[in-house]
């Protein structure tokens, strides 16, 4: 699912250190939820868990273990807007 970014997200991504492949690992573990008219890609307790099995067990996990708490914002027209680092817990609505 390569989801195309936009130029503010590239810019983004790179300043922040956010190496690609953990948008394409964001991208297939994982959840999504609603946020202000677009998607917010983030890895919460079941994206972890559909990771752990993508990356083949605990070893893979910890691996990636600095990049569980990136998020990305994908708009309507299926690009990525942005990429970050969560500052604070995600809330559920």
């Amino acid at each position: 699912m390569t989801t195309s970014f936009s130029m503010h997200a590239a810019v983004r991504r790179q300043q922040r250190a956010i190496p690609a492949f953990i948008i394409e690992v964001l991208e297939t573990c994982g959840s999504e939820r609603r946020c202000n008219g677009a998607e917010k890609l983030i890895f919460d307790k079941a994206a972890r868990k559909r990771l752990k099995y993508y990356l083949g067990g605990e070893r893979g996990l910890r691996m990636v273990e600095p990049w569980l708490k990136v998020y990305a914002i994908i708009g309507d027209n299926g690009s990525i807007v942005t990429t970050a680092h969560t500052t604070s817990r995600h809330r559920h609505s």
